[in-house]
């Protein structure tokens, strides 16, 4: 089973960090990114938002580390692990300036990134960026398929509706042929957008039941990835049933990849979780 883990540190969701967090910065993020490095872990997450509105960030809270600048440190202190951004908010970029940024960091990274995408929901971050929310879904579309021309390309060329560009030099670029698309969302409609145009799918806020039933009436292409979270942190060198348990789950219900979160009291005792997950998750099937 391969696993990837949900960062600590990077976001303070209600509800969904643990105390350590609070006091925590780059230096216990790294730790934690090299141990997995070491352990094999497939991946790490960052989100983006620029600026949550104060009475929202009551509910999704407010800290959201920048994906870019946090994976640049992390790609210095690892040598494999991937790097999934999950997700950035497609209408908030041109999607050449996601090829030149998100392209260089594959290549100072050596090839490491994943580009987790979604159309986003909130209308007030929109605005502040002079986005546009109406119509997001169609735009997000024409960006998936613009960016999957330009990431890999010197000269990428492209024509659609809302994006077009040619005659235009993109130095560095990204050095993977086919850099990953993971489509973020919870509707039908963004799994037919990650089947369509992604290589992955990132669903949240979905029950189990529900999910399996999703991709079940779904054509799957070869090698799509359904990255799917285990749910509440868990805590495998305490209870490695209920550990056990939850990873089969979300592989009974589809998962390709399986994001998780530990239950920590430190980034140390974090790491030491990661380690016996490592252990006990290797002989599931």
């Amino acid at each position: 089973m391969r696993l990837g883990i949900t960062s600590p540190v990077v976001t303070a969701v209600p509800g969904a960090h643990s105390p350590w967090e609070r006091g925590a910065g780059i230096e216990e993020l790294a730790t934690i990114a090299e141990a997995a490095d070491r352990l094999g872990f497939h991946h790490l997450t960052c989100s983006e938002h620029v600026a949550v509105p104060a009475d929202i960030a009551e509910q999704r809270g407010a800290t959201y580390w920048d994906p870019l600048a946090t994976f640049g440190h992390l790609a210095a202190r690892t040598r494999r692990i991937r790097f999934a951004t999950q997700v950035l908010v497609l209408g908030y970029h041109h999607p050449l300036a996601i090829a030149k940024r998100y392209g260089t960091l594959d290549r100072v990274s050596g090839g490491r990134l994943v580009l987790g995408l979604g159309v986003g929901s909130l209308q007030e971050e929109f605005a502040l960026l002079g986005a546009e929310f109406e119509g997001r879904g169609a735009i997000a579309d024409d960006a998936i398929a613009a960016l999957r021309a330009g990431l890999s390309r010197r000269e990428p060329s492209y024509h659609g509706e809302h994006f077009a560009y040619e005659g235009f030099v993109v130095e560095p670029h990204a050095v993977q042929e086919r850099v990953p698309l993971w489509i973020g969302g919870r509707t039908g409609r963004s799994l037919r957008r990650a089947v369509s145009l992604g290589d992955g799918w990132v669903p949240f806020g979905l029950p189990l039941d529900r999910l399996g039933a999703m991709l079940a009436d779904t054509e799957l292409p070869e090698g799509f990835e359904v990255v799917l979270s285990a749910g509440r942190p868990l805590d495998p060198s305490g209870d490695r049933a209920r550990t056990e348990a939850a990873l089969r789950r979300v592989a009974e219900a589809g998962a390709t990849l399986v994001s998780v979160s530990l239950a920590a009291e430190s980034a140390a005792h974090y790491v030491e979780q990661a380690e016996a997950l490592a252990e006990l998750a290797l002989p599931l099937p």
